[in-house]
């Protein structure tokens, strides 16, 4: 067995140009795939971070214009929701779990000592923070008693907190006073929220609904669905919305401008497709990658095999059997793709650890709001091996085939080459 090593030590070190070649291939394939898996990984995890904070089966909805006359009445009238068009789209039991009413502020004036900014007001019930994509970081949100005593208590985004307490520190900020175009409210939780480019303030909506003399109107409703578990139903729920509502503010159904329905279950399972397609593309480049390297390992060996095809006679004259042929071959193959898969693994695993390091939190700020784009770009370490032990087998079999035909040859043959 020694005597065997020797050899193939010797092989490699007069073909030094030939088995670097080759083992650079075998280790770009592997660190390539495992890199793509990374960055790949990176991407799809931040995707999923973006809906883990959400309900799956909710939607909200906007009043709109018209855009079109109907039943004598003419385009552009104004759509509006109260508490007529809350307790009608209440009555769509079969399909709505919970439902709740949006206020909306705009123009105040937020401040505390020196520091002060201008926001939009938002008057929510407590169950609207499991109905958008937002993190609650510190203290807590509106809650019932809120609602009931119509306390003045805020919410603030931690972007907002961080502008106005110049420490930066946002949970210094729970329980301080700010003032809002002359009024005061207590400062009870700090939220995070992704893609906010103008963050709003929360505050309990009968507070909002009464200071501001919003009556019975509302800026939105928010809602979530039950049975709702497709896209199908997700359309079929969203024309139900659409006619209840044309139904008591007579417009057209089909006025996709009377009503403006963010879909969420429609959003998600898009981003399902999209997921799913990128997850594909990975794999797609990175198997392309990988087989790059067993076709360099396929071709190095049958050159081998046919510079040393006269070497191969020799030993079968001098009575050297087809296994041995065979069996050299195929452990010089499976020697140089182990080692240099190794290295590529190795390497891959240690530039997917560098931007797990680097970037693995990357957010992308614009100032007063901010996204998550890149989250834990690493790559489970079974698949790594995995990965690798395909190319040795791989490396293994694209030598097994130049070494078959080549103890099979006849030694006259071989030396007549």
């Amino acid at each position: 067995m020694i005597d065997l090593w020797i050899e193939i030590y010797a092989t490699i070190k007069r073909n030094k140009m030939r088995t670097a070649l080759t083992g650079f291939a075998v280790a770009w394939g592997i660190f390539m795939l495992i890199v793509l898996l990374g960055a790949g990984n990176g991407l799809l995890n931040a995707m999923t971070q973006q809906s883990d904070n959400m309900a799956m089966n909710s939607m909200m909805a906007w009043p709109g214009w018209t855009s079109e006359p109907w039943h004598g009445l003419k385009a552009g009238r104004e759509v509006k929701f109260t508490q007529k068009e809350l307790e009608a789209t209440r009555k769509l039991e079969d399909m709505v779990d919970q439902i709740t009413a949006v206020q909306e502020q705009s123009g105040v004036t937020l401040s505390y000592n020196q520091d002060h900014i201008s926001i939009q007001l938002e008057g929510h019930y407590p169950k609207y923070i499991d109905m958008v994509d937002a993190t609650l970081k510190e203290g807590r949100f509106i809650n019932e008693v809120d609602i009931r005593e119509r306390r003045k208590v805020i919410v603030l985004h931690e972007k907002t907190a961080e502008m106005l307490f110049s420490n930066g520190k946002t949970e210094q900020a729970i329980g301080k006073m700010v003032n809002a175009s002359g009024l005061c409210y207590r400062v009870v939780g700090i939220y995070s929220r992704d893609g906010e480019q103008q963050p709003p303030a929360y505050l309990p909506y009968t507070t909002l609904q009464l200071i501001y003399n919003k009556e019975d109107k509302m800026s939105s409703m928010a809602f979530t669905t039950k049975g709702v578990v497709s896209e199908a139903n997700a359309d079929e729920f969203e024309e139900r919305f659409r006619r209840t509502i044309a139904a008591t503010q007579q417009f057209n159904p089909d006025d996709r401008r009377a009503v403006w329905v963010w879909n969420r279950i429609k959003q998600y399972t898009q981003q399902q497709g999209a997921q799913s397609i990128l997850r594909t593309a990975i794999w797609v480049i990175g198997i392309f990658t990988l087989l790059s390297g067993i076709v360099g390992v396929s071709n190095i060996m049958l050159i081998t095999v046919r510079e040393r095809t006269r070497e191969f006679g020799i030993r079968k004259a001098l009575g050297a059997k087809p296994f041995s042929i065979l069996w050299l071959i195929i452990i010089e193959s499976v020697t140089i793709t182990t080692f240099f898969g190794y290295i590529g693994m190795v390497a891959g695993i240690g530039v997917t650890e560098w931007m797990n390091i680097s970037m693995g939190e990357a957010v992308m700020d614009i100032g007063i709001a901010k996204a998550t784009v890149f989250v834990n770009p690493t790559v489970d370490l079974r698949i790594a091996i995995q990965a690798t032990v395909t190319l040795i087998v791989a490396g293994t079999l694209a030598g097994l085939f130049p070494a078959r035909k080549a103890a099979l040859i006849r030694p006259i043959e071989a030396l007549r080459n």
